[in-house]
């Protein structure tokens, strides 16, 4: 049997956690499995609800490892479909119990389930109104059958807590912070430092020749978020080692410009890496993006980026 949870929580963050926690506290009182019920892809590029905008905090495998590193025994995550979302909640509840072993199922209060957009508030207020009869109520088919199925919610938050700069902590406000270049308030919301994972390219090289070699970073995940045009001091692990470094995100405007790419200087660093893997780490944003009047200029701008980073 299994305590269950059940969303697509893109970044595992801190109001998730909260909801986590919870799961697995549940789980080991009652010596049973913590897990995770997901889906993938997201919802929206299947129903196309503003697909083309939709970008992703963290890509499936991330979210598996945050989700096991919070304490989840175990992730399933179900394929959605159109077939899917047209399930009730009451399907839904069932399947739950039938293929997962939900013997509990833990969920925000105000989370919405099935097509029928059920909310945990709607099953409490009927087990209120009708508390020793529940075969005259409306309740899913799961609670009615083999003895009600247990739910229970953090009372104190609606699947969100308070992050660092007091505002609800949620995968929409993350995402806006990191468009806006405010990593501190990304990450405070997250409970971790946001990272980008991709292949190292091959670029033009110009920065080699103004003595700051670049590693052009390719997505492996399309619609990951990619924070605003800027430049960052970040961490690098790559070839299983961890350096400080700095990224740029843009267009490359004293060059010619041309379209974003993401490039990073990584410091006390000279190997051949094309091809290979590479995570950056965002720690800071150090300044906007600007077009400067030469290649000298730049390097000199360069120099005083590095040696800010350096000190953090």
């Amino acid at each position: 049997m299994a305590v269950v949870t059940t969303g697509f929580f893109d970044g595992v963050h801190l109001g998730h956690r909260y909801l986590l926690d919870t799961v697995v506290s549940s789980a080991r009182e009652r010596g049973e499995e913590a897990v995770v019920v997901t889906f993938w892809p997201h919802p929206r590029t299947v129903l196309q609800q503003d697909a083309r905008d939709l970008r992703l905090l963290t890509s499936l495998q991330e979210k598996k490892d945050l989700l096991a590193a919070a304490g989840i025994d175990r992730v399933e995550v179900i394929p959605f479909t159109r077939d899917f979302a047209a399930m009730t909640a009451a399907d839904y509840l069932r399947m739950l119990r039938e293929r997962f072993g939900a013997s509990m199922l833990v969920m925000g209060y105000d989370n919405h389930i099935g097509s029928d957009r059920r909310t945990l508030r709607d099953i409490e207020e009927e087990l209120s109104r009708n508390p020793s009869d529940l075969r005259s109520s409306s309740l899913p088919p799961v609670l009615k059958t083999g003895g009600p199925l247990p739910f229970t919610w953090p009372r104190a938050a609606t699947g969100s807590v308070d992050s660092p700069s007091s505002i609800a902590v949620s995968s929409t406000k993350i995402r806006e912070a990191l468009i806006a270049g405010d990593i501190d308030a990304a990450n405070g919301m997250l409970g971790y430092r946001y990272s980008l994972l991709g292949v190292v390219v091959a670029g033009n090289r110009l920065g080699r020749t103004i003595g700051f070699p670049t590693a052009n970073m390719k997505l492996y995940e399309p619609l990951k978020l990619v924070p605003a045009v800027g430049v960052y001091a970040v961490d690098v692990e790559v070839l299983g080692r961890k350096y400080r470094g700095m990224t740029n995100i843009g267009v490359r405007p004293t060059v010619g410009g041309g379209g974003l790419t993401i490039e990073t200087n990584i410091f006390d660093f000279d190997e051949d890496i094309y091809g290979l893997d590479i995570r950056i780490t965002f720690l800071a944003r150090i300044r906007d993006e600007r077009r400067f009047a030469s290649l000298e200029e730049l390097k000199e701008q360069l120099k005083q980026d590095k040696n800010r980073i350096s000190l953090k």
